[in-house]
Protein backbone atom coordinates (compact mmCIF):
# COMPACT_ATOMS: atom_id res chain seq x y z
CA UNK A 1 0.00 0.00 0.00
CA UNK A 2 2.97 2.49 0.51
CA UNK A 3 4.07 1.83 -2.45
CA UNK A 4 1.15 2.53 -4.13
CA UNK A 5 0.95 5.54 -2.26
CA UNK A 6 4.18 6.73 -3.21
CA UNK A 7 3.78 5.86 -7.12
CA UNK A 8 0.71 8.25 -6.91
CA UNK A 9 2.48 10.97 -5.01
CA UNK A 10 5.06 10.98 -7.84
CA UNK A 11 3.23 10.19 -10.73
CA UNK A 12 0.98 13.38 -9.77
CA UNK A 13 3.98 15.30 -8.80
CA UNK A 14 5.36 14.75 -12.69
CA UNK A 15 2.17 15.97 -14.06
CA UNK A 16 2.40 18.76 -12.33
CA UNK A 17 5.98 19.91 -12.76
CA UNK A 18 6.56 21.86 -16.05
CA UNK A 19 10.12 22.29 -16.83
CA UNK A 20 12.05 25.76 -17.35
CA UNK A 21 11.77 27.25 -20.82
CA UNK A 22 13.81 29.01 -22.39
CA UNK A 23 13.16 31.43 -25.47
CA UNK A 24 15.83 32.75 -27.61
CA UNK A 25 15.48 36.52 -28.15
CA UNK A 26 14.57 37.47 -31.95
CA UNK A 27 17.30 40.22 -32.76
CA UNK A 28 15.46 41.43 -35.60
CA UNK A 29 12.55 42.12 -33.79
CA UNK A 30 14.24 43.29 -30.59
CA UNK A 31 15.74 47.20 -30.11
CA UNK A 32 16.83 49.58 -27.33
CA UNK A 33 15.74 53.12 -27.80
CA UNK A 34 18.13 55.65 -25.48
CA UNK A 35 17.83 58.84 -24.53
CA UNK A 36 20.72 61.05 -23.43
CA UNK A 37 19.95 64.48 -21.88
CA UNK A 38 22.45 67.53 -20.76
CA UNK A 39 21.71 71.07 -20.09
CA UNK A 40 21.06 72.19 -23.65
CA UNK A 41 18.33 69.65 -25.09
CA UNK A 42 18.56 65.78 -25.27
CA UNK A 43 19.48 63.56 -27.94
CA UNK A 44 17.75 60.38 -29.09
CA UNK A 45 18.62 56.66 -31.16
CA UNK A 46 18.30 53.54 -30.94
CA UNK A 47 20.89 50.16 -30.16
CA UNK A 48 20.45 46.69 -31.00
CA UNK A 49 20.39 43.43 -29.14
CA UNK A 50 22.99 41.18 -30.72
CA UNK A 51 21.87 38.08 -28.65
CA UNK A 52 19.57 36.81 -25.43
CA UNK A 53 17.50 34.24 -24.19
CA UNK A 54 14.41 34.33 -21.68
CA UNK A 55 13.76 31.72 -19.45
CA UNK A 56 10.06 31.25 -17.88
CA UNK A 57 8.94 28.61 -15.10
CA UNK A 58 5.06 27.54 -14.94
CA UNK A 59 4.36 31.02 -17.15
CA UNK A 60 6.84 33.15 -14.91
CA UNK A 61 9.55 35.06 -15.16
CA UNK A 62 12.83 33.21 -13.98
CA UNK A 63 15.75 34.77 -15.82
CA UNK A 64 17.39 35.95 -18.55
CA UNK A 65 20.43 37.91 -20.43
CA UNK A 66 20.95 39.51 -23.21
CA UNK A 67 23.71 41.49 -25.54
CA UNK A 68 24.17 44.99 -26.69
CA UNK A 69 25.86 45.59 -29.62
CA UNK A 70 27.18 48.78 -28.95
CA UNK A 71 28.55 49.62 -32.40
CA UNK A 72 25.18 49.75 -33.48
CA UNK A 73 24.56 53.19 -31.90
CA UNK A 74 22.37 55.41 -33.94
CA UNK A 75 20.94 58.66 -34.11
CA UNK A 76 17.02 59.15 -34.38
CA UNK A 77 16.44 63.51 -33.55
CA UNK A 78 19.72 64.54 -36.26
CA UNK A 79 20.25 64.80 -39.61
CA UNK A 80 22.76 62.56 -41.60
CA UNK A 81 25.59 64.49 -41.26
CA UNK A 82 25.03 65.69 -37.55
CA UNK A 83 23.99 62.29 -36.53
CA UNK A 84 27.27 60.48 -37.94
CA UNK A 85 29.06 63.02 -35.60
CA UNK A 86 27.41 62.19 -32.61
CA UNK A 87 27.23 58.31 -33.20
CA UNK A 88 31.22 58.54 -33.89
CA UNK A 89 31.98 60.56 -30.51
CA UNK A 90 29.62 58.40 -28.57
CA UNK A 91 31.66 55.05 -30.27
CA UNK A 92 34.86 56.73 -28.64
CA UNK A 93 36.65 56.25 -25.93
CA UNK A 94 35.22 59.51 -24.59
CA UNK A 95 32.35 57.42 -24.41
CA UNK A 96 31.40 53.32 -24.97
CA UNK A 97 34.53 53.05 -26.46
CA UNK A 98 33.19 50.65 -28.86
CA UNK A 99 36.56 49.38 -30.61
CA UNK A 100 37.47 47.96 -27.34
CA UNK A 101 33.98 47.05 -25.81
CA UNK A 102 31.90 46.27 -28.13
CA UNK A 103 28.91 44.63 -26.45
CA UNK A 104 27.28 45.69 -23.21
CA UNK A 105 25.42 42.83 -21.07
CA UNK A 106 22.98 42.34 -19.14
CA UNK A 107 21.93 39.51 -16.78
CA UNK A 108 18.57 39.37 -14.74
CA UNK A 109 19.48 37.68 -11.03
CA UNK A 110 15.50 38.07 -9.96
CA UNK A 111 12.51 38.40 -11.18
CA UNK A 112 10.00 39.48 -8.65
CA UNK A 113 5.93 38.98 -9.85
CA UNK A 114 4.35 42.13 -8.69
CA UNK A 115 0.99 40.83 -9.82
CA UNK A 116 -1.37 38.95 -12.62
CA UNK A 117 -0.38 40.90 -15.49
CA UNK A 118 2.55 40.05 -16.11
CA UNK A 119 4.37 43.29 -14.30
CA UNK A 120 7.88 42.13 -12.82
CA UNK A 121 10.09 44.01 -10.46
CA UNK A 122 13.58 42.83 -11.97
CA UNK A 123 17.45 43.01 -10.06
CA UNK A 124 19.99 42.55 -12.62
CA UNK A 125 23.64 43.28 -13.38
CA UNK A 126 24.55 45.71 -16.48
CA UNK A 127 27.96 45.37 -17.80
CA UNK A 128 29.49 48.37 -19.68
CA UNK A 129 32.81 48.82 -21.04
CA UNK A 130 33.68 45.85 -18.66
CA UNK A 131 31.97 47.13 -15.24
CA UNK A 132 29.38 45.62 -13.43
CA UNK A 133 26.88 47.57 -11.50
CA UNK A 134 23.19 46.39 -10.32
CA UNK A 135 20.03 47.85 -11.83
CA UNK A 136 16.81 47.70 -10.92
CA UNK A 137 13.75 48.05 -12.54
CA UNK A 138 10.07 47.62 -13.78
CA UNK A 139 9.03 45.30 -16.47
CA UNK A 140 6.30 43.71 -18.40
CA UNK A 141 6.71 40.26 -19.62
CA UNK A 142 3.72 38.70 -21.48
CA UNK A 143 3.93 34.75 -23.71
CA UNK A 144 1.34 34.09 -26.34
CA UNK A 145 1.69 31.15 -28.98
CA UNK A 146 5.67 30.70 -28.00
CA UNK A 147 6.55 34.21 -28.09
CA UNK A 148 7.28 36.25 -25.35
CA UNK A 149 7.29 40.29 -25.26
CA UNK A 150 9.02 41.81 -22.91
CA UNK A 151 9.14 45.51 -22.46
CA UNK A 152 10.91 47.64 -19.46
CA UNK A 153 13.05 50.93 -18.96
CA UNK A 154 16.23 51.41 -17.61
CA UNK A 155 18.19 54.36 -16.41
CA UNK A 156 22.14 54.01 -16.34
CA UNK A 157 24.12 55.97 -14.45
CA UNK A 158 27.06 56.28 -16.91
CA UNK A 159 29.03 57.35 -14.60
CA UNK A 160 29.83 54.16 -12.55
CA UNK A 161 30.76 52.95 -15.53
CA UNK A 162 34.00 55.17 -16.40
CA UNK A 163 32.03 57.29 -19.08
CA UNK A 164 33.31 60.96 -18.29
CA UNK A 165 33.16 63.00 -20.70
CA UNK A 166 31.10 66.18 -19.96
CA UNK A 167 30.00 64.79 -16.58
CA UNK A 168 29.37 67.18 -13.91
CA UNK A 169 30.57 64.22 -11.50
CA UNK A 170 34.41 64.33 -12.42
CA UNK A 171 35.06 67.69 -14.14
CA UNK A 172 34.28 71.40 -12.53
CA UNK A 173 33.05 74.26 -14.22
CA UNK A 174 31.18 72.70 -17.41
CA UNK A 175 28.33 75.05 -17.01
CA UNK A 176 25.88 74.39 -20.34
CA UNK A 177 28.45 71.89 -21.53
CA UNK A 178 27.39 69.41 -19.06
CA UNK A 179 26.06 66.00 -19.86
CA UNK A 180 23.69 64.65 -17.33
CA UNK A 181 25.18 61.28 -16.00
CA UNK A 182 21.95 59.14 -16.51
CA UNK A 183 20.76 58.19 -19.33
CA UNK A 184 17.39 56.01 -20.26
CA UNK A 185 16.94 52.60 -21.85
CA UNK A 186 13.41 51.57 -23.05
CA UNK A 187 14.06 47.69 -23.91
CA UNK A 188 11.67 46.00 -26.00
CA UNK A 189 12.46 42.21 -26.42
CA UNK A 190 10.61 39.56 -28.54
CA UNK A 191 11.53 36.08 -27.69
CA UNK A 192 10.69 32.58 -29.35
CA UNK A 193 10.88 29.17 -28.24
Amino acid sequence: MKNLILFAALAFAALSFKAVTNYKVDTAASNIAWTGEKVTGKHTGNVKVKEGSLSLDNGKLTGGSFLIDMTSITCTDLDAGMAGKLVGHLKSADFFGADNYPTAKFVITRAIPQDTKGNYKILGDLTIKEKTNPVVFKANVSENAGTISATGDITVDRSLYDVRFGSGSFFDNLGDKTIYDEFYLKISLTAKK
